[in-house]
């Protein structure tokens, strides 16, 4: 059994979880999500946990059973408290900004052209200043796709540094190739 799996979900005052069947919904203070567990997972209320275990001992069933949990753990925490993912834009001339009345990220990282990045329903997006950019949602899977679309469009090369990259990350400089002689 995954040890992931074995551990039960706590329920947080604020959040509302209905089981029906395979289907699970979260409702807390800052939205609602919901997910259709698998066949081969069985999840229950139990004493205001949620109880996540496998139907059958299959090898497919086994391999569920830890993401069921996780998965239902993410919409919990993302109800409740929400998710965030900060990134950091380095270089000269390197901006990016959200134009007013727009769902659209502007970016201006060394290209011809500015990229326009649509903002998916469900996600917030600011810019502090021109180098910081803060997603938020309560969508886990949406946040963390969204961050890593943004920073792969120029991620942050070891020379120089310059790109986008995420706040609190290492980047592991190199020396180049002229100061080796």
């Amino acid at each position: 059994m995954s040890r992931i799996g074995k551990k039960p979900i706590p329920i947080p005052d604020k959040v509302k979880v209905n089981i029906d069947g395979q289907r699970v919904e979260a409702e807390g203070p800052l939205g609602k999500l919901e997910m259709t567990a698998r066949p081969e997972i069985s999840v229950e209320n139990k004493d205001g946990q949620i109880v996540v275990t496998p139907i059958t001992a299959t090898r497919q069933a086994r391999a569920f059973h830890g993401l069921t949990r996780a998965l239902i753990n993410n919409m919990v925490v993302g109800v409740s408290r929400g998710y965030e993912k900060k990134l950091e834009i380095f270089g000269t001339g390197y901006l990016a900004s959200i134009p007013e009345g727009k769902k659209v990220l502007q970016l201006r990282v060394g290209f011809a052209n500015e990229i326009q990045c649509p903002i998916p329903d469900g996600i917030e997006v600011k810019c502090r200043d021109q180098q910081h950019v803060e997603i938020k949602g309560i969508d886990k899977q949406k946040v963390s796709q969204f961050a890593a679309s943004v920073r792969a469009i120029r991620a942050a090369e070891p020379y120089l540094g310059k790109g986008i990259k995420y706040e609190g990350e290492v980047i592991r400089r190199k020396e180049s190739k002229a100061q080796k002689k």
